[in-house]
């Protein structure tokens, strides 16, 4: 998909809201693994590496419900238990991708507020941003425990009203489709990256273009390593 997007991303929005997992941490694997090894876990089907991406961003328990549908729901908390602790004991593993940093930074020298809205919970973001000592990098986060997880439009409407921005100066950047049609519930425009969880054709709806990593990403936002300040 041809970028789209005019240079100096802070003429055109005010906002850029990011997905975590698979958009700015590479932790596609290791979750898809965790969904895999809890199923293995309690006797469960274990779902092939291609279903178990798909449901990356999802609220758990509608991971969960599309994963194995044939599960019955009183065994869920069992299920996820199991995941947490696979996953957990792990996730210290996790690197940001490469240019993360200076992406964030770029984006905030042009006088953009930046936000997260992710399917992880509250306590599972707030380890993650810790441990990358994030927390000073975003003017408000989201998480799929707080209110309706994606693809509803509940977290993005949450953090335009919190930080009083309207959509036509939002943009949404994810690599799931469930990002997308949470975008799109909201009236958001929206910037796939697929280093992520779902393919560069499942993405295609984009509404601003498509990227295959963070460089890419700042090429089409007009920003770069020379322009964070200090």
């Amino acid at each position: 998909m041809a970028a789209l997007l005019p240079p100096r991303v802070g003429r055109h929005f005010d906002l850029v809201v990011f997905d975590w997992d698979g958009t700015l941490a590479d932790s596609t694997s290791l979750i898809a693994g965790a969904l895999q090894n809890a199923c293995r876990d309690i006797g469960s089907p274990v779902p092939d590496d291609l279903s178990a991406r798909y449901v990356i961003g999802l609220g758990l328990r509608d991971a969960l419900r599309h994963l194995v549908p044939e599960l019955d729901p009183a065994e869920y908390p069992r299920l996820s238990a199991r995941y947490r602790d696979h996953y957990v004991s792990r996730e210290e593993s996790v690197p940001l991708f490469r240019g993360a940093r200076e992406l964030l930074d770029g984006l905030r020298s042009h006088g953009c507020m930046l936000a997260v809205a992710t399917g992880k919970s509250r306590l599972g973001l707030d380890r993650a941003l810790d441990f990358h000592d994030l927390r000073h990098a975003f003017d408000a986060t989201r998480c799929a425990d707080e209110g309706l997880p994606k693809p509803d439009p509940d977290m993005l409407l949450h953090l335009m009203q919190r930080l009083g921005v309207h959509a036509d100066r939002v943009v949404m950047i994810g690599d799931t489709t469930h990002d997308l049609q949470m975008a799109a519930a909201a009236g958001v425009r929206s910037i796939a990256v697929t280093h992520g969880a779902h393919s560069r054709d499942a993405l295609a709806a984009a509404t601003w273009g498509s990227c295959a990593d963070l460089h890419e990403l700042c090429v089409l936002l007009g920003v770069s390593p020379g322009d964070v300040s200090g």
